[in-house]
């Protein structure tokens, strides 16, 4: 049976990411065929993203193009729960905007959604993901991706069940997933967050592999040495024995 999806959402956000933006908005809307709209939430970049995006739409008069400039508030989750709130599809997708996530898995992704999964996440530990070799001269390192890698068995172990990458941050989901999940929490942590309850509301989610590229441009925003990884990780950790202590001890979903 094939679930019918009337428009989908795609939502970018973005924090300085002026030399990737239009590019990436060119690449979503010519391997994306289904009906969509592209909304992109900016953090009020100091590049001129929000411009660059700004003189996009006008030269190219097209609708199906938003942007919404966040002046307060800001940071990634909020960046995205904005997003949800501005999309008027029933399948919202995110990802990030640095070319890391391939704009044709998109397609992979929602064909999971069509096949009656509530959730579809990209993955890269999953048979057939994989992150591909760092650019020489990059931030990105091999420690970053070993560390990542831990990280996600770890977090698996904690939380018992077969989910493998729990940080992913590349998702298309069912709109109404969000009426009982709602986002909280930093960068990363999220993610953590909406995986486990959405699995707690039994949702349907499957996981798609897809090879995570270096960055195509620009400064990597997940860190640049071991002491940055670690600390990101101990509160990786804290979150994920937190949701225990909710589930189980509270006997709640947040």
């Amino acid at each position: 049976m094939t679930h019918k999806i009337n428009l989908i959402s795609i939502i970018l956000p973005t924090y300085n990411e002026a030399e990737n933006i239009v590019p990436l908005i060119k690449e979503i809307d010519r391997v994306i065929k289904a009906k969509k709209e592209i909304i992109v939430v900016d953090d009020n970049s100091p590049d001129g993203t929000s411009k660059i995006v700004t003189n996009f739409i006008k030269k190219n008069k097209t609708k199906k193009i938003k942007l919404k400039t966040r002046l307060s508030n800001r940071g990634l989750t909020n960046s995205i729960k904005e997003g949800i709130k501005l999309s008027k599809g029933d399948v919202v997708v995110w990802m990030d905007c640095d070319f890391s996530m391939p704009p044709f898995v998109i397609n992979q992704l929602l064909e999971k959604i069509y096949e009656g999964y509530d959730i579809s996440v990209g993955s890269r530990f999953v048979k057939g993901g994989q992150f591909k070799k760092t650019k020489k001269g990059k931030k990105d390192s091999v420690l970053a991706i070993i560390l990542s890698r831990m990280m996600n068995y770890v977090i698996q172990f904690i939380l018992g069940n077969n989910f493998k990458d729990y940080t992913s941050g590349f998702i298309a989901a069912r709109k109404k997933v969000f009426k009982k999940v709602h986002l909280r929490g930093d960068y990363g942590e999220y993610f953590i967050d909406l995986i486990h309850k959405s699995f707690a509301y039994k949702f349907k989610i499957t996981e798609v592999p897809y090879i995570c590229l270096p960055r195509s441009k620009g400064e990597s925003k997940t860190g640049s040495n071991l002491w940055q990884y670690l600390k990101r990780g101990a509160k990786y950790i804290v979150l994920t024995l937190r949701l225990l202590y909710e589930q189980y001890i509270l006997k709640e979903i947040p």
